[in-house]
């Protein structure tokens, strides 16, 4: 997926991470800081455009002052999180990191990341995906976010009978259905529906746990967040269950679509495809005008997708704190959110910065994203037990795509996540 954010936090390598580690700490301490000089870590190695940005960033702030000066380490983004481990258990992680937003939870929790203090007024006019919020302290900030949508050709559904689906009119459960049916009717298609079920990982809560909460259902409990008990295995679960399940059976979708669901789309193997803003540049080339970005369905409790991305926040090694309030205050500047924008095409995570990019400006090309971003996106659970929510979700989806008995299933992922919350002594900060 181009937009490389959808991973999730695996348990720790330290062998990789103590590799990793080794050239980045061996000269200065991780987090300590050697005449104002800090450590900036970031996941962006090889990738050479978002790590442009965040040099230039980096390079302006050393040039605005002269009492603090930010080095960067970058990192390949399959070896980060171990390293991110391996440094905090050797007590030798850096003063500033960025983070992939559902791991927030989890590493406050762990003491990795320390409250930033900040000016209440910087998160004006800020997406609440694009912030990582814990009891109502701030850890983390993103530039960016990238949202979730159905891609159709207008075309392809007005020859099937179908209305194009709006923010404002999206299609209920049973127009999405009989939307379906129409398609599959004409046979002109593999699947009519492609909801991306080749992809493994973070992917599956990311994209699948919204329609879960359309349905009216949920990961856990988020009044307290100790258990998964009644919104995993209760009705309006069993019903998303099912109903997913019957996407399979039905013949509306495969239960393990291609790798590449996007080009799929574009080859005519789907009507429909669910996926990313990452992939309107590649449609829009296939089809041009002929496309339709619309909302996912209202399944009950109206349309829902998953939201956070890469943010940005300070370690709780760091001893010159002042020096990375500093340089996250510096770089929270609406030029910056512009570059990341228009540098990667990504969803600018404030209206000042929408403003000033003019495919998200009011009436631009892309402004739908930001829409859906700001009207339906829902941040994963904001609970330092969210990775093993997620792995455990994974094989629960995977298994009911395979034809489980849904109530069995998630059943036992209730039980997994309760024993884990349990264990762990309810994830008290």
């Amino acid at each position: 997926m181009a937009h490389r954010s959808i991973r999730r936090l695996t348990a720790a390598s330290l062998a990789i991470g103590a590799l990793a580690l080794t050239g980045a700490c061996s000269s200065s301490g991780g987090g300590s800081s050697s005449g104002g000089e800090i450590e900036l870590w970031t996941h962006n190695g090889g990738n050479e455009a978002e790590l442009g940005v965040v040099n230039r960033i980096v390079k302006d702030f050393n040039a605005s002052q002269d009492k603090y000066t930010v080095k960067v380490q970058s990192f390949p983004q399959d070896s980060y999180n171990d390293a991110v481990v391996a440094a905090a258990s050797a007590k030798k992680l850096p003063c500033i990191v960025d983070i992939d937003a559902p791991n927030v939870p989890n590493w406050a929790w762990a003491g990795y990341l320390a409250p930033l203090d900040l000016p209440e007024s910087t998160w004006d006019g800020q997406l609440p995906t694009t912030i990582g919020t814990i009891d109502d302290k701030v850890y983390s900030y993103g530039f960016y976010d990238v949202a979730l949508a159905m891609f159709a050709r207008p075309s392809v559904l007005q020859a099937a009978g179908v209305r194009v689906a709006t923010t404002d009119q999206p299609w209920t459960k049973d127009e999405f259905d009989d939307a379906l049916a129409k398609l599959k009717g004409a046979g002109s298609w593999s699947y009519p529906l492609d909801l991306g079920t080749g992809g493994g990982g973070e992917w599956i809560p990311y994209a699948y746990s919204p329609f879960l909460q359309s349905f009216g259902g949920d990961l856990i409990d988020r009044t307290d967040y100790q258990s998964a008990e009644g919104v995993l295995n209760g009705p309006e679960a069993v019903d998303w269950a099912t109903w997913f399940q019957g996407l399979v059976s039905n013949g509306d979708m495969s239960a393990k679509s291609g790798e590449d669901a996007t080009a799929d789309f574009v080859n005519g193997k789907s009507a429909i495809l669910y996926s990313g803003s990452w992939a309107n540049d590649t449609v829009r080339k296939a089809f041009g005008d002929d496309v339709a970005v619309m909302p996912p369905p209202d399944l009950g409790q109206g349309p829902k997708i998953g939201g956070g991305s890469w943010q940005w926040g300070m370690t709780g090694q760091c001893d010159d704190t002042d020096a990375a309030q500093a340089y996250l205050e510096f770089a929270h500047q609406t030029k910056y959110f512009v570059d990341f924008a228009t540098t990667l095409g990504l969803v600018p995570a404030t209206d000042e910065a929408a403003a000033q990019v003019p495919a998200y400006a009011p009436g631009g090309a892309s402004e739908i994203y930001r829409t859906l971003a700001k009207d339906y996106a829902l941040v994963r659970p904001v609970t330092p037990a969210y990775p093993i929510i997620s792995s455990v979700f994974q094989k629960a989806t995977q298994d009911i795509l395979s034809g489980g008995d849904a109530q069995t299933i998630l059943d036992k992922a209730v039980k997994d996540i309760d024993a884990d919350i349990k264990q762990n002594g309810g994830y008290e900060y």
